[in-house]
C-alpha cells in the first residue's frame, strides 16, 4: 500500500518528548497569553462608579498595551482627556484603605485604578467650586458635570471641589494649586460627587511608570441601558432604564480637552 508523501512524513515523525508535550500543551499557551496581555493588548474590568456616567461598574475596556511601552521608550505621550489604568502611589496605598487590597491574607497589593488624565508634567492644576483649571484656563467639564447637575449631587463645596489636593487622607497637604512634577500625571474620576472618586486630589499625581495603559474602547457588555439615575445619598447607581443600545464604543477625549489645548497653544 502506498501513502502520499505528506502522510509518510507524519508516520515517520518521532513521538514528542515529555518536555515537548509540556511546552506545547501547557507552557506555550501561557507564555503566549502573557506576551499578548503584557505587550500587545488586554481587557480590564471597571470596578465601581468613579468614572460614571461615562463608564459603569463591571464594564470591560480594551487596553492597547503596546502604546504604553512605546511611551515608556520615549515615543509619544498620553494626552489630556485619556482614560488611564494605573496603580496609585505606594505612600497613598499605605494610608487609604481602598487602595490597599489583600490576597487571601497572604500579601497586600495596590489595585489598579481607572481615571481620566487631567494634567501633564509641568501643568498647573487648580480647582474652584467644582471647576478645573489647567494653566489658568478653565476646562469645560460639561461632558460629566452636566450629568451630575441633573442628578442633584454635583460637588462644588467640599475640600475636593475647592482644592487641587486635600489633606483628608493624610497623604497630600491642602493646596489650592499644584504643579504636576516631571514624569507624573494628575488624574481625576468623572464622578464629581463629594465621595465619588479617590484620585490625585487625595493621593497626588501618579508616576508614569505606574501607568498600565489607556482605555481605548468598551467591549462588554454588548448592550447598555441608555439612562442611569444616581442615588446621591448612597453613592451608587439607583436605576438603569430606557432602551438597550449597542455598548461597543471607542473612548475618545471629550471636546473640552481639545478646546483647552487650543487655548493653551495661543
Amino acid at each position: 500500500m502506498r501513502y502520499p508523501a505528506r502522510c509518510m512524513t507524519r508516520l515517520n515523525k518521532p513521538a514528542p518528548t515529555t518536555l515537548q508535550k509540556l511546552w506545547k500543551e501547557l507552557l506555550e499557551p501561557i507564555v503566549f497569553a502573557v506576551v499578548i496581555t503584557q505587550f500587545v493588548a488586554t481587557l480590564v474590568g471597571v470596578d465601581g462608579v468613579s468614572m460614571m456616567p461615562n463608564l459603569r461598574d463591571r464594564e470591560r475596556v480594551f487596553v492597547p498595551k503596546y502604546e504604553t511601552w512605546l511611551h515608556k521608550a520615549g515615543v509619544g505621550e498620553f494626552s489630556r482627556g485619556d482614560i488611564l489604568i494605573f496603580k496609585p502611589p505606594r505612600e497613598a496605598s499605605a494610608k487609604i484603605a481602598n487602595l490597599n487590597k489583600s490576597a487571601l491574607g497572604l500579601y497586600t497589593y495596590r489595585p489598579f485604578l481607572i481615571k481620566r488624565l487631567i494634567g501633564l508634567p509641568g501643568d498647573r492644576i487648580r480647582i474652584e467650586a467644582g471647576e478645573v483649571f489647567v494653566n489658568g484656563v478653565k476646562l469645560d467639564s460639561s461632558w460629566t458635570t452636566d450629568f451630575w447637575r441633573e442628578q442633584g449631587c454635583w460637588d462644588s463645596q467640599s475640600p475636593l471641589a475647592t482644592q487641587a489636593t486635600s489633606n483628608q487622607a493624610g497623604v497630600m497637604p491642602d493646596q489650592a494649586e499644584i504643579t504636576v512634577p516631571p514624569g507624573r500625571y494628575f488624574v481625576m474620576g468623572d464622578n464629581r460627587t463629594q465621595s465619588g472618586s479617590e484620585d490625585s486630589r487625595l493621593f497626588g499625581p501618579v508616576a508614569r511608570r505606574d501607568v498600565a495603559g489607556r482605555a481605548a474602547a468598551v467591549v462588554w457588555p454588548i448592550m447598555r441601558k441608555t439612562n442611569a439615575k444616581y442615588d446621591c445619598a448612597a453613592d451608587r447607581v439607583a436605576e438603569l432604564s430606557g432602551p438597550n443600545v449597542l455598548n461597543w464604543r471607542t473612548l475618545g477625549r471629550p471636546e473640552g480637552f481639545q478646546t483647552l489645548k487650543t487655548a493653551l497653544n495661543r
